[in-house]
């Protein structure tokens, strides 16, 4: 693929979007910088703090330790963790510079401080909105359809930017009739994610300029090494990682599988490390990389081969997720599970057919697993994932294959995509918003 075909610059565009730092759950990790947006545009101590969100962001912030909070869990956590000590110049690195200090700080402030809290529908699946108050001045932040995508600022009752009124002005109208993406996955201002298909991704990885993308995987490779190391070495969660390798043996399998879990392990129990995510996700980022570079080391394969291989698992994981949008009752591990095992794929030595029966028959495997929010239990998940896509890999390399017609199984890796698309974002939608209604005890 040469470098100035359009593919090629907007995959490389996509992976610069989708692979960055984030430290903790990037939900919560999105109120909190949010909330710290909002306490700059303020400029004033705050006294009053109000959060409206999705029903999807309760989900996936509920059950999290926020990060540098001394183990708080939640929404106001989160918030407060941002007010009080996030830089929002960091964006999903917000609370990474936080001192002992603004721990206590924050706790006397959730004491202290009137904080009210409240869910939102406004027909986007990722919306939070943070309002805080001084007395009688106020500004609101908004942040939706993406994490870091803040698309409303408003002090005192005057507008500082809104995105929608600028698209509009632009001619941009979102809810134009040649469109056909739904508003709560439409993502503006990023790379075009339709572009993605698994011939043009395989062609891109196997002939991209490595300058293009070795800063990006290197990073990742770097960080989620080292939580999945920590998550191995520490107590946290449930230890799914290390009941994995006590139980299972220490085969390269195993250890892909537990050292993906063992990252999760740590990142859901307020590990203070860093992950390269996903698709948003740091647990679907620990997902696409730990696995392959586990099996890059038993195989002794040269790094380049290694780049090439990521490339591949990153870029499937984001075409998965693409039709099911960036929140579901689908859980994102397993999007991720299943291009891990390409990946792997591809390190055997693997090419296009290999790589497409294996991501149809491990999404076969797992499609049914329910996202029931950010919490401990998504190590469990991960592996399960990832099992599912080295079997996926397995079964093809000794002959067998789910068919067209076997359930969600389609003619072709594309035609199985889109139906695991329509499958997240619509099939699920009520059971998404059944799981938050458990999730609150109503």
């Amino acid at each position: 693929m040469e470098r100035t075909d359009k593919r090629y610059t907007t995959y490389v565009q996509i992976l610069k979007e989708e692979l960055v730092p984030a430290m903790g759950c990037t939900e919560p990790i999105a109120i909190a910088y949010a909330a710290a947006k909002a306490r700059e545009v303020l400029g004033a101590e705050v006294d009053r703090v109000e959060i409206q969100v999705s029903d999807n962001i309760i989900k996936n912030v509920k059950s999290v330790i926020v990060p540098n909070t001394g183990g708080m869990k939640g929404i106001e956590a989160a918030a407060v963790a941002g007010i009080v000590g996030g830089r929002a110049d960091k964006q999903l690195e917000v609370i990474s510079e936080v001192t002992q200090e603004q721990k206590e700080e924050m706790r006397r402030f959730l004491n202290e401080v009137p904080v009210s809290m409240a869910a939102i529908d406004n027909g986007i699946i990722f919306d939070i909105i943070i309002t805080l108050m001084h007395g009688e001045e106020r500004a609101k932040v908004r942040i939706s359809q993406y994490h870091t995508n803040i698309t409303y600022v408003e002090k005192n009752g005057k507008v500082l930017y809104d995105l929608d009124a600028e698209m509009q002005a632009e001619g941009a109208d979102r809810h134009s009739a040649d469109s056909d993406k739904t508003e709560e996955n439409r993502e503006v201002g990023l790379a075009d994610k339709t572009l993605l298909n698994l011939k043009d991704i395989l062609e891109f990885a196997e002939t991209c300029d490595l300058a293009d993308v070795k800063p990006i995987l290197d990073v990742q490779i770097q960080y989620n090494t080292l939580i999945s190391e920590e998550g191995l070495l520490g107590d946290y969660g449930a230890n799914i990682g290390s009941t994995m390798l006590k139980t299972y043996g220490n085969d390269v399998k195993n250890r892909a599988v537990a050292k993906a879990a063992a990252g999760s392990d740590a990142r859901m129990s307020g590990c203070e490390l860093p992950v390269i995510i996903n698709s948003g996700s740091g647990n679907q980022g620990i997902t696409v990389s730990v696995p392959l570079i586990e099996y890059a080391k038993e195989l002794n394969v040269p790094k380049e081969k290694l780049y090439r291989a990521l490339v591949i698992s990153n870029l499937i994981a984001v075409h998965e997720k693409t039709g099911i949008g960036r929140l579901s009752a689908y859980c994102g591990a397993v999007s991720a599970g299943c291009a891990a095992g390409c990946g792997i794929a591809y390190l055997y030595g693997g090419g296009y057919e290999e790589m497409a029966h294996t991501l149809v028959n491990s999404l076969a495997i797992v499609s049914g697993i329910i996202c029931d929010g950010a919490k401990p239990s998504c190590a469990a998940k991960i592996a399960s994932s990832v099992q599912a896509g080295i079997l996926g890999y397995h079964m093809y390399k000794n002959g067998q294959e789910f068919k067209a017609g076997d359930g969600i199984v389609n003619n072709g890796v594309e035609a199985t995509i889109r139906n695991i698309g329509r499958l997240g974002r619509d099939g699920m939608r009520q059971t998404d918003k059944e799981i938050v209604r458990i999730m609150m005890n109503e």
